[in-house]
């Protein structure tokens, strides 16, 4: 079995496994809002794992609010920029065409809710976020702009967005950048203070952590309000009780991530190998950001005229398990928002499907997943997509 899903959902990682069966034996729980002896033993541990996780991602600990995932933290961020808002002149915001629904369906709730307005910023064909008019847009808009959202990289096509560049674009006419760095973290080096960026979010499954725990990262976390009300845990920004113990998996997760990095240019040379093979075998078949910066785990590739679900279908019935972007409706594929907003076009956009390995995956399941991919597409490639 190859499971190729990790943009999805990454495994528990090895290190965190053992982690959390030594974790248990050692039946050492409480409330770390506690103040007997037990409750402040699991706050210190907590704590520390903030503290872990501050250093791996180039910032301080009181710059990091525990959560349960980046859906949660861009709900808050969102909620803290867009709520009773005292500068009502700040009117506008800016995203991509390529964010996750978490951004774009909060950029419409606020919009609605707020009489805010919406402005996308195009994408170049090449998966990049056109940032010369980016750039035009925040001279113009500079004194109306609530926020600026865009990601650092997509995880559909894995391809990296000039997040540094807009960073500077922001601070410079004082915008707050929101910039979505779950596919990021944990798969490239990534050092927050250097990066410029004022609210950055992640989730734990996506490096190999529990599900259920994530991570804003605030410049200055004083601009957030409480969005999930409590008893005023992390400093009162996010109520309920921690959920310490994944929050720990976090810290031995991205710790891993430093020691298994360099895998990552083996993988992506391996990928380069794969995706030749598959275009010698099959000079039509499309690699969605093919020239573009990606990560290097990620291929988003297409057969023009056979259906992804039928791709991945066959691939999983070799014990290969990857996804498609592809929306169904009445068993009726569809394009995805990204892929329309590079301006790609259906027989390739109803095709794709992404395979993303991580780095605990074997460089050797590239092999497996080639020839498997292969025999797909000498089955299905008289498979037209239907009008």
């Amino acid at each position: 079995m190859i499971y190729a899903d990790y943009n999805g959902s990454a495994p528990l990682c090895d290190e965190v496994i053992n982690y959390l069966k030594e974790r248990y034996e050692k039946r050492f729980f409480a409330n770390p809002n506690a103040i007997h002896f037990m409750g402040q033993q699991i706050l210190m541990t907590m704590e520390n794992s903030r503290a872990t996780l501050a250093k791996l991602l180039g910032t301080k600990p009181k710059n990091l609010i525990l959560n349960s995932g980046a859906t949660e933290g861009i709900s808050q961020i969102f909620h803290s920029l867009c709520y009773k808002r005292e500068n009502l002149q700040r009117n506008t915001i800016l995203i991509s065409g390529i964010e996750h629904s978490a951004i774009l369906n909060n950029a419409d709730y606020w919009a609605k809710n707020e009489n805010l307005e919406i402005i996308t910023v195009e994408t170049l064909t090449d998966g990049v976020v056109n940032l010369a008019q980016l750039t035009s847009i925040i001279e113009e808009k500079k004194d109306s702009l609530l926020m600026v959202a865009v990601m650092a990289a997509n995880n559909e096509t894995g391809i990296i967005q000039p997040y540094k560049e807009i960073a500077s674009l922001c601070q410079k006419s004082n915008i707050p950048y929101l910039c979505d760095t779950t596919q990021l973290i944990g798969k490239v080096p990534f050092n927050f203070d250097d990066s410029g960026i004022d609210f950055a979010v992640t989730s734990g499954h996506k490096f190999g952590a529990q599900t259920g725990t994530g991570i804003i990262l605030s410049k200055n976390p004083s601009l957030l309000k409480p969005f999930v009300i409590g008893g005023g845990q992390e400093k009162g920004l996010r109520g309920g009780t921690q959920n310490y113990i994944g929050f720990e998996t976090m810290a031995v997760a991205l710790s891993t991530f430093q020691e298994k990095w360099k895998k990552a240019e083996a993988l992506k040379e391996k990928r380069a190998q794969f995706e030749n093979r598959i275009k010698s075998e099959y000079p039509q078949a499309v690699i969605i950001g093919e020239n573009s910066p990606r990560m290097a785990t990620t291929t988003y590739i297409a057969f023009p005229g056979v259906l992804g679900q039928a791709v991945q279908i066959e691939l999983e019935s070799l014990g290969i398990y990857v996804t498609t972007s592809s929306a169904c409706s009445d068993n009726e594929a569809s394009t995805s928002n990204v892929l329309k907003s590079m301006g790609v076009t259906d027989d390739i956009g109803r095709g794709v499907v992404r395979i993303s390995l991580g780095l605990c995956s074997q460089v050797e399941d590239y092999d497996a997943i080639g020839d498997a991919l292969i025999k797909a597409y000498q089955k299905l490639s008289k498979i037209k997509i239907a009008n």
